[in-house]
């Protein structure tokens, strides 16, 4: 007998929305299950809060006994960061009747040393923590032993890792040998940071450049574009093809990824939430990436090499060593693939959630 299942969104993130990317590719994997799956959102930057609490209990009516997944990030609950009218959600739900799990795609508060962040930043953790009490299910998606915020991790708290938001017709990408060594960034954060992490990427291709010769670097995804004239200008003097292109279909990401050789992933700590970089591991690539506090298995077992974020030559050295040892290269491709297979591959994935919502 097929189950219906709801999944309830927030705001709409643009130009992509990673969370609505994640629920389609979600959804499609537990049909073999008997789960169906139907995305709702509250669309509260629209309609405002009190016309979206309304149609909410209105909606919700129908979801007695039905498990309902709430997609949680700070903005999309809130335009600055402050989400202090999801556990009304959460309520709301559980007033009608559905069963509430709450989908934790944020797993750490916002932090800065600016008043307003540090304010921001204790909002959050409150509305986590309310969150986590009012939820029938709490599903993380890195090993709730690594958040700072939860002193001991409660029965309701379940692991599981993201996908990639990718339509990957295999296990892995099939990969297509390029006549060029191709280094791959999929996605530069936008801001100061996205600006930290060009000078990094810079750094690491301008010294692969010198020791090898000719490369090449294909930038793809979200911010890229902007980050075009200074990576230009940057290698203007070195050996290196470039190519940037910004937002693009899966199918074409998935063509970028499976020409490259190895994708650097400078964007903070690598972790089980953060699908560009599961993405490269889907494709079956070697991962050069920061550790960070949410850095745990099995993302540590896939084909990644881990570098200090304070040490350029770090990267500089990882980059050059995955490019011009071939065996090197071959393991950490291996390991990227099995990893894939038994941890984020959507069907793997779908199998946890099947596993933890029938146990409940």
């Amino acid at each position: 007998m097929t189950r219906q299942l709801i999944a309830l969104l927030g705001r709409k993130d643009e130009p992509t929305d990673a969370v609505e990317e994640y629920c389609h590719y979600l959804g499609a994997a537990l049909q073999p299950h008997d789960f169906q799956m139907q995305i709702r959102r509250v669309p509260w930057e629209v309609q405002g809060w009190r016309q979206s609490f309304r149609a909410l209990q209105l909606q919700s009516q129908a979801w007695r006994n039905t498990w309902v997944l709430v997609q949680y990030t700070a903005l999309a609950w809130s335009a600055r960061g402050f989400p202090l009218k999801f556990p009304r959600v959460l309520r709301q739900l559980k007033s009608a009747g559905a069963r509430v799990a709450v989908v934790f795609h944020d797993v750490e508060p916002f932090s800065s040393p600016r008043l307003i962040d540090r304010v921001r930043c204790r909002v959050q953790r409150h509305v986590m923590r309310r969150s986590l009490q009012l939820a029938d299910l709490a599903v993380f998606t890195v090993p709730p032993e690594k958040l700072s915020w939860l002193q001991s991790i409660p029965s309701k708290a379940e692991f599981i890792p993201v996908g990639a938001n990718l339509p990957f017709t295999e296990l892995a990408a099939p990969r297509k040998p390029s006549e060029i060594l191709t280094v791959g960034v999929f996605s530069i954060t936008g801001g100061e940071q996205g600006a930290w992490e060009t000078q990094r990427i810079l750094g690491a291709v301008q010294h692969a450049g010198r020791k090898l010769g000719r490369i090449r670097l294909s930038v793809f995804g979200r911010h890229s574009e902007l980050r075009e004239e200074v990576l230009r200008r940057g290698l203007e003097d070195f050996p290196v093809e470039l190519s940037v292109e910004g937002v693009t279909s899966p199918e074409q990401v998935i063509n970028r990824l499976a020409v490259c050789d190895v994708l650097l992933f400078v964007r903070k700590g690598i972790s089980t939430r953060r699908s560009s970089a599961i993405a490269g591991i889907a494709a079956g690539l070697p991962v050069i990436a920061y550790p960070g506090a949410e850095t745990a298995t099995p993302v540590t077992g896939a084909g990644v090499v881990l570098v200090s974020p304070d040490n350029q030559g770090e990267l500089n050295e990882a980059l050059v060593r995955v490019l011009t040892d071939a065996g090197f290269r071959a393991e950490l491709s291996a390991r990227s693939r099995d990893a894939y297979k038994t941890h984020f591959a959507w069907p793997a994935i779908a199998q946890r959630y099947a596993e933890v919502l029938n146990s409940r």
